[in-house]
């Protein structure tokens, strides 16, 4: 069934149709577009509540952050955010997969819709054409013979007339013969035409229009089939990205399956028990008596007096504090040692200081070791680097770990009367250690002023080996690394001999595995296949991480 036969009468009809095909696909990339925007204007709402909901700042540090309801609503809002993106994918696909491809085959459609029907009439006017040189060869032949006919009658009637002289008969009678072959001439011309209309119509109805309606058959049909898929990815679009909306709604529920309200009144407990004891009965106090005017220690009544019968001011902002528990609070002033604090809250803010100063020495510790290292290499390799160009910077690190080991000392003082006992053997550490860097400060100011040979320049030497041992033996042994696997690999691009403390030897091409990253001193920890670890030039690797 196609449509150059059975509709080869209705060209109208056809060219309608196609017409409503091609408005059918507007249509469809017109309703398409506003329901991109429609999602594209609702991503964009959820992400401003998103935004608005979500804290500005890292709330790591906030009291609320411990909380797991706080942490669901947190998650469920994320994963708010990733449905927002996933509402943006699905405006995209539309916009992209259906308006555009569309627009663009109905633009093309409608050109080759254009040009059929152009094919369409130019033929119609040919075949019209033809039927118009039929029609007036038909005319002229009528004409023709009409005349013939009268030309014939009136050589017969002067034929027949007496009057009529021989010279008038002969000439009409060649009137009438010449008529006649003009006749003749007619038939022949209108036969002709007839022939040639007959031939150009078959051809017209059997041939060009069945081809142009074929043509303009399957023009129509992969319209429909371009309509179909765009009907298809309409969906498929939303099926896409069914997956991970799914998963951002599992993370909505894992999030609220993962609040914990026992856990959220144990870190309510944590984060604000006090530790003071309940406050005790208040005594009766026998107004009767004034000299024998008492009042317990440990009640919350009226404050004790002093010899003179007045209250000690000092009792009575304190017991007033404790006697009413409930009543809104001054803001205290903050102290370093933390001690405006309730004894459990001061336990945990010093233990607090206590692991962030631990985190900063051996981030200092690990400085110290890398500037010592480079220092020897330098002394090994003048033209490497000048040695006493790291001294400055080997006393600050000195300096820093000072200071971070008597912060670290006095922390665990306060916190060790908040615990309600004393550190012992401190004292003496910290004034050995003390003691130990002002010496080795002085031979380090001394030691550019001696040369390399001296008696001098040995000691100094000596004492610098001396500085750089470790200080805090039992410190540094809580800081030892266990033997880590490697992180990635290295290649050698040249040989180095690691002649000295803490180096390795490498040759050029060799394959190291990377223990630990160059920690900006431009040395880097590597192990060979032979399992030997050390530390060797930075630049001298190139480096793969896993």
């Amino acid at each position: 069934m196609d449509w150059g036969t059975e509709l080869w009468d209705q060209f109208d009809t056809v060219e309608r149709h196609t017409q409503w095909g091609l408005d059918l696909v507007e249509k469809y990339v017109k309703f398409v577009k506003e329901r991109t925007e429609i999602e594209q204007a609702y991503a964009k709402q959820l992400r401003n509540l998103v935004k608005k909901y979500l804290p500005k700042r890292n709330t790591r540090e906030d009291p609320e952050s411990k909380f797991s309801q706080y942490q669901a609503f947190l998650q469920v809002v994320k994963e708010l955010n990733d449905f927002a993106g996933q509402r943006e994918v699905v405006a995209e696909n539309l916009m992209m997969q259906i308006c555009m491809e569309l627009a663009k085959h109905a633009q093309e459609l409608k050109q080759e819709r254009k040009s059929h029907f152009q094919e369409g009439r130019r033929a119609q006017q040919q075949l019209e054409n033809s039927f118009k040189q039929l029609e007036n060869s038909k005319r002229k032949f009528e004409r023709d013979c009409r005349e013939a006919e009268k030309a014939l009658l009136t050589a017969e009637k002067l034929d027949q007339d007496f009057n009529a002289t021989k010279a008038d008969v002969e000439k009409a009678k060649q009137q009438a013969n010449l008529r006649s072959h003009m006749a003749e001439e007619s038939k022949n011309e209108y036969a002709s035409f007839l022939q040639k209309f007959n031939r150009d119509q078959s051809q017209f109805y059997f041939i060009e229009m069945p081809q142009i309606f074929s043509k303009l058959q399957e023009m129509d049909e992969r319209r429909t089939v371009q309509l179909k898929e765009g009907y298809g990815v309409f969906s498929e679009t939303e099926r896409q990205v069914m997956p991970i909306i799914g998963k951002c709604l599992d993370g909505m529920k894992a999030a609220a399956d993962s609040v914990n309200e026992k856990n959220d009144s144990q870190v309510l407990i944590e984060l604000h028990k006090s530790g003071f004891e309940r406050p005790g009965d208040v005594d009766f106090e026998d107004f009767s008596q004034p000299i024998n005017r008492t009042s317990s220690d440990s009640s919350l009544g009226t404050p004790r007096s002093t010899l003179d019968g007045r209250l000690d001011p000092r009792l009575l902002g304190k017991n007033k504090g404790k006697r009413w528990p409930f009543s809104k609070k001054n803001k205290p002033v903050i102290t370093e040692d933390f001690s405006h604090l309730p004894p459990e809250q001061r336990r945990k803010k010093l233990q607090q200081k206590i692991e962030e100063r631990n985190r900063e020495l051996q981030k200092e510790i690990d400085q110290r070791d890398a500037l010592n290292k480079m220092k020897d290499v330098y002394q090994k390799t003048p033209q490497m680097g000048d040695p006493t160009s790291l001294e400055p910077k080997i006393s600050e690190t000195l300096s820093n770990i000072e200071k971070l080991h008597l912060e670290i000392q006095k922390y665990e003082s306060w916190l060790a009367e908040a615990e309600g006992r004393m550190l012992s053997n401190r004292p003496d550490n910290i004034l050995r250690y003390s003691r130990h860097l002002d010496h080795a400060t002085t031979l380090n100011n001394n030691n550019g002023s001696h040369e390399k040979d001296s008696p001098d320049a040995t000691q100094s030497d000596d004492s610098q080996d001396a500085l750089n041992q470790p200080i805090y033996t039992e410190f540094d042994e809580d800081f030892e690394e266990e033997l880590a696997s490697p992180i990635g690999i290295c290649v050698a691009m040249y040989q180095f001999e690691g002649s000295s403390e803490g180096t390795i030897s490498m040759i050029e091409g060799e394959e190291l595995s990377l223990m630990e990253e160059d920690k900006g001193d431009g040395w880097t920890r590597v192990r060979t296949s032979k399992g030997g670890e050390g530390y060797v030039p930075t630049s001298y690797l190139r480096v793969t991480l896993n």
